[in-house]
């Protein structure tokens, strides 16, 4: 099979249950058959199988087929490893936020006024996996990595999207008014006057991290993809798991301590 074609196959079956599943009426037979947790615990395993095979597939074939955008040898070079940088930074930040935000798996909290990262973008991990695999699709040398990273960058767009209008459905006013106090884009209910940046309320120590990850990524990049992808599938559902038993650890907590944040109200 063209490599180009199979990597599009699978990402979409990847991109398909991933969102499928989560659509209210196939989720709600779901969970009516196997419980909140069970309906968790199925769909991260399908997910994670999907999400493994198109990377599988991806680094065995990563230098096979016709060429890529190849960007990095342009001067757009510069502003594509800065939104991989970003990205890399949102997306670890995300660990200081995602517990207490109203997108975490099991909450059932209500929606409190917009916090810290919240503030900048409401989906700062969807945010950025968009900007690591927009910036990787437009530098890529071969078209395979090109689809593939497009691929990725798609279902981070459509999935916050789909994620928001999900969770206006079941939460109704109360989201919708989190929706208009902020925005996906980054910075852009900031610019629009809807939100205002507050420095003391952003997480300091994960973007750091974040930012050390991102050159210790770029000195082993030729290796990242080594071994199948062993290493980034694992990497990948590692940090998913670590997301998933800090909000399940959260559902546990006393509600005096979970809800911490102001403009949120305590059940």
């Amino acid at each position: 099979m063209d490599p180009v074609i199979g990597v599009v196959l699978l990402s979409l079956l990847f991109g398909g249950t991933h969102v499928l599943l989560a659509t209210r009426p196939v989720r709600g037979r779901l969970v009516a058959r196997l419980g909140p947790y069970g309906f968790a615990v199925a769909y991260s395993l399908v997910a994670a199988a999907t999400y493994a095979a198109v990377v599988h597939y991806y680094a065995a074939h990563r230098f096979d087929g016709p060429p890529g955008p190849a960007l990095g040898a342009t001067p757009a070079r510069g502003v594509l490893i800065a939104g991989v940088v970003a990205g890399i930074v949102l997306m670890a930040a995300t660990f200081d936020v995602y517990p207490r935000s109203p997108m975490a798996v099991f909450s059932s909290r209500d929606v409190g006024t917009p916090y810290g990262l919240e503030r900048i973008t409401r989906h700062p991990f969807f945010v950025g996996v968009a900007l690591l695999a927009g910036s990787h699709m437009l530098l890529a040398t071969r078209l395979v990595g090109t689809v593939s990273f497009a691929g990725l960058a798609l279902v981070a767009i459509v999935g916050a999207w789909h994620q928001d209008r999900k969770l206006l459905a079941r939460r109704g006013a109360a989201y919708r008014a989190y929706l208009d106090r902020t925005s996906h884009v980054p910075f852009a209910a900031i610019l629009a006057g809807r939100q205002q940046l507050v420095w003391r309320e952003l997480p300091v120590a994960s973007p750091l991290v974040g930012v050390g990850l991102a050159f210790a990524l770029r000195a082993v990049h030729a290796d990242i993809f080594a071994h199948g992808g062993a290493w980034v599938i694992g990497a990948t559902l590692g940090g998913a798991a670590v997301f998933t038993v800090a909000a399940w650890r959260r559902t546990r907590q006393p509600a005096a301590v979970r809800d911490v944040r102001p403009g949120v109200r305590v059940p």
